[in-house]
């Protein structure tokens, strides 16, 4: 079964090197029980560990079923310790805070084979070893003893051919110790191939043949009484396995949640502050994304309100001596400019002129001092200004100046508080007016209040309430976004042809174009929200840092854990998922967690703040994403140095 020829194992502790193993050559036939003795430091167990796959020599070769092994990967290495060799360990080696059946069912997980993994094998090999009333004890629950025989059922649980046994009594009592090797005699009678370490003579009178070393050097191999018991028959991938590809399974990524969420619960406190990181940061990033959309939203519902593909013609002011002169002192705009723009430009597809003053509103007993505007029909449309209530004017209630009046939501509230305004009469200048819309909400700009204020016909506006012959601003609607260059350009032409201004005259008058306007506010808001966002993965980052550390310290603290995994069979790659998974277990929690935090901020600040904040899916898919992606990027580094981890330096960590 298995041959070692001229095996050398050297380690060095400092300056000085230990010659563990020298030039040992040896044949262990199915069916054997060999007990192979020695006094400490004679290198009895590290030739077990060579033989069973767990080290390598530094020199010589070892074959198994007669295929030369010693140059194996690792993973192929842990492949054959999973499902060829079954070890047992002076001490126990088995997983804390985990039942016995859990421990039994170890090996099982990195068999590579689901329809294997299952409880009924486990529970058989329990009640074989004289457990079966103390399954679902957890191994502090356990005496020695029985520790010892929950090690042997999980060495036997994958149906191995040989059984290496390493001090396997050194920490039982007399008792116990008869137990464990009486039930190693069983399964030697049985047919299984044994190998066990030992320095005590009690011990190795069960086996039939002895081997003796002595400063990693054999000394002695004799045959005592008793015969080699039948082989079990030979495993009918044995010939193939070691060479045999692993396959994963569904129930091995449960085991690995299963094991994450038993050490983050096992560590509450430390796997709280490490999820406070990424609570925080997700939370920030939900909180801040959803401030930036919120704000982004609304000046989008601003830029709206302000209409599209609009020009605004103004009129300037000259200054002299250093002195602003009122505007249009030097320029008037009139209404006959407005229509020369609409019909000598041809891009241009609307107009709307308008003027503005102060006024006062009375109602009954209630009265308002507010702002007037005049202006035509066709500004509602430009302006997206639809009356939320009513309706706006028409062009014959322009012509006739009648007196018609749209009110904003600040004047419906003073004067009309909570009753419908539509149909009733107001006096604007102690002019009767009958209110037919209210405009919608608009907010507040710094000290102005966009909503206190009343627009009424442009002609009644201008020979009624005012008393005007020119207007103030010209809104011009331009019929493509493309051509908003060029009709400033032309209305600016125009505009100095029909006053006779001269070329350089450009502060008489100023074009304000909204599609610029719209452009840099949408470039602001989009800046604004990218640096919130970025301050928010600040955070997570620093969470990220947080979990490694804390990744880091418990690969430290379950270096004998990995070591016992890859005992029984676990790949790098097996223990490079279980610690990844650990780590995106807490960046989950975290969150989530974050997210719950993150929507009840903006709700916050939304209900108490006033500001408006809108969370969307895909803020909480990109925060969610990220944790998850720190939680890989930061947990990345201690599973791969928990994969790396040599299995025996791991079992003998201290």
């Amino acid at each position: 079964m298995l041959e070692a020829e001229n095996l050398h194992k050297t380690y060095r502790l400092g300056e000085v090197e230990v010659h563990a193993v020298q030039d040992v050559s040896l044949k262990i036939e199915a069916g054997e029980f060999v007990a192979i003795m020695g006094p400490s430091g004679s290198g009895k167990s590290t030739l077990l560990y060579l033989l069973g796959f767990l080290d390598t020599p530094d020199g010589g070769t070892i074959r198994l079923f007669g295929e030369e092994v010693t140059s194996l990967g690792e993973g192929r290495l842990a492949f054959l310790r999973n499902r060829v060799v079954g070890f047992v360990f002076q001490q126990f080696n088995l997983l804390a805070r985990t039942s016995a059946l859990e421990n039994v069912s170890l090996p099982l997980l990195y068999s590579g084979e689901s329809a294997r993994v299952n409880e009924e094998l486990p529970r058989e090999l329990l009640e074989k070893v004289g457990l079966g009333g103390r399954m679902d004890h957890r191994s502090n629950e356990l005496s020695g003893g029985e520790q010892q025989r929950v090690a042997i059922a999980r060495a036997l649980v994958n149906r191995p051919q040989i059984i290496l046994a390493d001090e396997p009594t050194g920490n039982l009592d007399s008792g116990s110790q008869d137990e464990v090797m009486g039930l190693l005699k069983k399964l030697h009678e049985e047919g299984m191939t044994i190998v066990i370490v030992t320095h005590e003579e009690s011990v190795a009178r069960y086996a039939s043949r002895i081997i003796s070393i002595h400063d990693g050097r054999i000394t002695s191999d004799e045959t005592r009484g008793g015969k080699s018991a039948e082989p079990l028959p030979p495993d009918r991938h044995a010939p193939s396995r070691i060479t045999r590809k692993k396959r994963y399974t569904l129930q091995e990524f449960r085991e690995h949640l299963r094991q994450a969420f038993r050490m983050i619960l096992s560590n509450r406190v430390r796997s709280f502050l490490s999820m406070l990181g990424v609570l925080i940061g997700v939370g920030c990033v939900i909180a801040m994304l959803a401030l930036g959309r919120g704000a982004r939203e609304s000046i989008t519902a601003q830029l709206s309100r302000m209409g599209s593909n609009l020009l605004s013609v103004r009129t300037g002011s000259q200054r002299v001596h250093g002195v602003a002169l009122e505007a249009g002192s030097v320029t008037r705009l009139t209404l006959e400019d407005a229509r020369a723009i609409k019909e000598s430009i041809g891009v241009v597809s609307k107009t709307a002129p308008q003027v503005r003053g102060q006024g006062q509103l009375v109602r009954g007993n209630r009265n308002w001092n507010t702002r007037i505007e005049g202006t035509t029909p066709d500004y509602s449309s430009m302006r997206n200004q639809v009356p939320v209530m009513g309706r706006f004017f028409t062009a014959e209630e322009n012509q006739s100046r009648q007196r018609v009046a749209v009110i904003g939501q600040t004047v419906m509230k003073e004067l009309f508080g909570e009753e419908n305004p539509v149909g009733q009469t107001i006096k604007v200048n102690r002019i009767n007016f009958q209110v037919i819309g209210v405009l919608p909400t608009f907010g507040s700009s710094a000290f102005h209040d966009r909503d206190d204020r009343v627009i009424i016909p442009l002609m009644t506006a201008m020979r009624r309430v005012l008393g005007k012959d020119y207007i103030r601003q010209i809104d011009v609607e331009v019929k493509d976004i493309n051509d908003m260059e060029y009709a400033q350009e032309e209305i600016e032409s125009l505009i100095k042809r029909r006053h006779r201004l001269a070329e350089n005259q450009d502060d008489s008058f100023n074009i304000r174009n909204y599609a610029e306007i719209q452009e840099v506010l949408s470039g602001t808001t989009k800046t604004f929200s990218l640096l919130l966002g970025s301050v928010a993965a600040i955070s997570l980052i620093v969470g990220g840092i947080g979990i490694m550390n804390v990744m880091l310290v418990s690969v430290t603290e379950r270096t004998r854990e990995i070591g016992l995994r890859k005992a029984v069979g676990a790949t790098p790659r097996d223990i490079l998922t279980q610690f990844l998974v650990e780590a995106v277990a807490i960046t989950f929690l975290g969150g989530t967690a974050g997210i719950v935090l993150g929507a009840s901020v903006s709700w916050l600040l939304s209900r108490i703040a006033g500001w408006n904040t809108v969370i969307g899916s895909s803020s909480i898919l990109l925060a969610f994403s990220f944790s998850v992606t720190v939680g890989i990027l930061f947990g990345m580094w201690p599973a791969q140095k928990a994969a790396r981890l040599n299995p025996i330096i791991a079992l003998r960590y201290e």
